[in-house]
C-alpha cells in the first residue's frame, strides 16, 4: 500500500514536472518580452509586469480607453501619410502657395512629408509593440510619456487634413486617382496584415472559456477580412487591360519648359525640354507697359527674378506695368540656383550653372521662333493686363500680330487656348489648333471647331477621354509629373501631358503596374489562399498547444485542474529558471 501511494506520487511529480518544463519554455522569452514591455510601458523588470489570464481583457478599463486611440492614431498618421506621399506630383505647387503668403520659398512639402513619415513610424512601432505583448498574453500599459506622443500623432493628422481639405480639397481626388494604381497591391498589403493579426487574435480565442467572448474576439476578425476578400471585385483600374489594347505613348509638353533643370519660361528651360525630346512647350504670357509680350507665370517679378536688389521698391509690382527695358534689366536665372524650387533636382553641371546665372526674361517673339525651328507644338496661358494698362482692351490683338506676323510660327503648331474673343481668332487664324481649358457636351466642342482638351489631371476619366476621341478631340492632362499618374494618363488613353519632368517621363517606355485580367486575378486567388492557409494553421497551432496543455492538467490530478492549473501556469512562466 505504502509502495503504491509512493508510486502514484512519483508519478504525480513527473507529470507535474513535465506540465513545468513545458511551462519554462516560455522563460526563454523573457528578454523579448522584457524589450517588448520596456519600450511599450517602461516595465524593464518582470514583478512590474502582469499576464493576461485566459479569457480575461488584455489591459484594466483605463487602458481599454488608450487602446482604440493607439489604434486612431495609426489610422489617421497612415492616411495623412499615404495622402501627401501621393501629392508629391504637387509638391512645387504646395511651395508656391506658401510662398504667396510668407514672401519667402521655402520646401515646405518636404519638411511635412518628413514630419508625417517619422510620426508614422513612431505610432507603428508602438502599435506593433502592442500587438506582440498580445501575442505573448501580456497586459497592455501604455506609458503617460506615449500617451502624450498618441494625443500629438493624433491631434497633427486630423488637423493637417483638415487643413489640406479645406485648402487644397483636389487632393482627395488625386488619392481617388491613386488607388486605380495601387489599389491591388494596398490589398496584398491589407491581407499581409490580417495575416499577422491572427497571432494574437487566435490566441485570445482559444483561451476564451465563454463563447461569447470567441465570437466577440472572432467576428470582426472575420468580417473585415471576408470584406478584403470580396473587395477586388469592384476595383477597376485602366492598366489591367487585355494585351495589344494600349494606346500609344502620351506626347510630352515642358510645363515651363524644363523647370527642374533650368529656371522656369527661359531659353535654357525651353532648350533642356528640346534636348530631352519634348513634343511641345507649354508657357505663360504678359504683355509689358510697351507692348512687348514676355514670359511671365506670377503677377509679379519678385519670384523669379531679382527686382530686390535692382528695384527693391517695387517688388509688389504688377509684372505688366513695366516696360521691356526694364525687364532686360532683370536676371531671371540666379533665383534658381539659390532657392531650388524642386526637392528632387539633380545637381548641374558647371557649364549648366554658368548657364543658369545668365539666363534673362524671354520675349514671346524668340520662343515662337525657336518652337518653330524645332517643329514643337506650343501652348500658353494669356494673362489679360491690369487696369490703367494701355494694352489692357487691345491684349489678344496685340499677341496676335507677335504670333502671325513677328515670329513667323506656322500657324498649326498653336493650341490656341484663350477663350475671349475665339470666334475673332478663329476668322484672323483660321490654322490655329482650337484647344478649350474644359469639360463639354461633345456636339458643343464641334460647333466652336475645337479640336483639343486642356484639362487638369484631376479630372482624368477614360470613358470620357475615348468619348472625345471618337469625336477626333484630343485631350491633354496637366500637370503630370511622376511616373505612376503618367502610367494612369497612359492606360487612359490621354494624348499628350504637360510635365515638369520631361527628362524623367521619356524613359518609360511602358506603363508602371501594367498587367493583363488574368495576371490580376491569379495574383489576388493566390494571395487570398495562402492567407487562408496561413490563418488556419496558426489557429490550428495554438488550439494543439493549449489542448496540449488542457490534457497534461487534466492528467496530473485535480491540483492541475482548471483555475488552479491557470494560475499556476501564470506563476510558473514568472519564475526564473532552473538549471539541472
Amino acid at each position: 500500500m505504502e509502495a503504491s501511494s509512493t508510486s502514484l506520487k512519483r508519478l504525480k511529480f513527473g507529470k507535474l514536472k513535465v506540465v513545468r518544463r513545458r511551462l519554462l519554455q516560455r522563460y526563454e522569452h523573457q528578454p523579448f518580452i522584457s524589450c517588448l514591455a520596456g519600450f511599450y510601458s517602461c516595465r524593464w523588470k518582470r514583478y512590474q509586469r502582469r499576464r493576461t489570464e485566459p479569457g480575461k481583457c488584455c489591459c484594466k478599463t483605463r487602458e481599454c480607453v488608450f487602446f482604440p486611440l493607439l489604434v486612431g492614431a495609426f489610422c489617421f498618421s497612415l492616411v495623412f501619410l499615404y495622402m501627401w506621399g501621393e501629392a508629391k506630383n504637387d509638391y512645387n505647387n504646395f511651395d508656391w502657395y506658401n510662398y504667396g503668403n510668407l514672401g519667402f520659398w521655402f520646401l515646405w512639402s518636404l519638411v511635412l512629408l518628413i514630419v508625417a513619415a517619422i510620426l508614422f513610424m513612431y505610432i507603428t512601432l508602438l502599435l506593433v509593440l502592442a500587438m506582440c505583448l498580445l501575442a505573448e498574453g501580456q497586459q497592455l500599459y501604455l506609458h503617460w510619456s506615449h500617451k502624450i506622443g498618441t494625443f500629438l500623432v493624433l491631434g497633427f493628422s486630423i488637423t493637417a487634413l483638415f487643413i489640406l481639405s479645406v485648402l487644397w480639397g483636389d487632393q482627395w481626388k488625386t488619392v481617388r486617382l491613386s488607388f486605380q494604381i495601387t489599389a491591388p497591391y494596398l490589398h496584398i498589403g491589407a491581407i499581409t496584415i490580417m495575416v499577422l493579426l491572427s497571432w494574437p487574435v487566435a490566441l485570445h480565442t482559444i483561451r476564451a472559456h465563454k463563447k461569447v467572448v470567441q465570437v466577440i474576439i472572432v467576428g470582426p476578425y472575420l468580417a473585415i477580412l471576408l470584406f478584403l476578400f470580396l473587395i477586388p471585385l469592384g476595383m477597376y483600374s485602366p492598366c489591367i487591360r487585355e494585351m495589344g489594347t494600349l494606346g500609344p505613348k502620351p506626347a510630352l509638353i515642358g510645363h515651363r519648359g524644363a523647370p527642374m533643370l533650368a529656371p522656369e519660361n527661359t531659353e535654357m528651360s525651353f532648350q533642356k525640354t528640346i534636348e530631352y525630346g519634348g513634343d511641345g512647350l507649354e508657357t505663360d504670357v504678359t504683355i509689358s507697359y510697351d507692348g512687348v509680350p514676355f514670359l511671365m507665370h506670377d503677377s509679379t517679378l519678385r519670384r523669379t527674378t531679382n527686382i530686390k536688389e535692382v528695384y527693391p521698391n517695387d517688388t509688389t509690382q504688377n509684372a505688366a506695368l513695366f516696360s521691356w527695358d526694364t525687364l532686360q534689366e532683370l536676371n531671371a536665372g540666379m533665383w534658381f540656383l539659390k532657392d531650388k524650387p524642386f526637392s528632387c533636382m539633380g545637381s548641374l553641371s558647371r557649364a549648366d550653372q554658368n548657364q543658369a546665372m545668365n539666363q534673362s526674361i524671354y520675349k514671346l517673339s524668340n520662343f515662337l521662333r525657336l518652337a518653330d525651328s524645332q517643329n514643337k507644338l506650343v501652348i500658353f496661358d494669356l494673362y489679360r493686363p491690369p487696369e490703367k494698362h494701355p494694352y489692357r482692351n487691345s491684349w489678344i490683338n496685340r499677341t496676335l500680330e507677335v504670333i502671325l506676323n513677328e515670329s513667323g510660327i506656322r500657324p498649326n503648331l498653336v493650341l490656341w487656348l484663350e477663350n475671349d474673343m475665339r470666334s475673332f481668332v478663329q476668322s484672323v487664324a483660321p490654322g490655329f489648333q482650337q484647344t478649350v481649358g474644359s469639360k463639354a457636351p461633345v456636339e458643343d466642342l464641334l460647333m466652336d471647331n475645337i479640336v483639343k482638351l486642356n484639362l487638369a489631371y484631376t479630372e482624368m476619366s477614360s470613358e470620357d477621354i475615348r468619348k472625345y476621341a471618337e469625336a477626333n478631340i484630343t485631350t491633354n492632362l496637366y500637370v503630370v509629373n511622376e511616373p505612376w499618374l503618367f502610367s494612369l494618363a497612359w492606360c487612359s488613353g490621354a494624348h499628350s501631358v504637360t510635365t515638369n519632368a520631361v527628362h524623367t517621363l521619356r524613359n518609360l517606355s511602358q506603363p508602371l503596374f501594367l498587367m493583363t485580367p488574368q495576371q490580376y486575378n491569379i495574383m489576388w486567388i493566390l494571395t487570398d489562399l495562402t492567407s487562408v492557409l496561413l490563418i488556419s494553421l496558426i489557429f490550428a497551432l495554438h488550439w494543439w498547444r493549449e489542448q496540449s496543455f488542457s490534457c497534461c492538467a487534466h492528467d496530473g490530478g485535480p491540483m492541475l485542474e482548471s483555475g488552479t492549473y491557470n494560475k499556476f501556469r501564470t506563476e510558473l512562466s514568472d519564475m526564473p529558471a532552473v538549471t539541472a
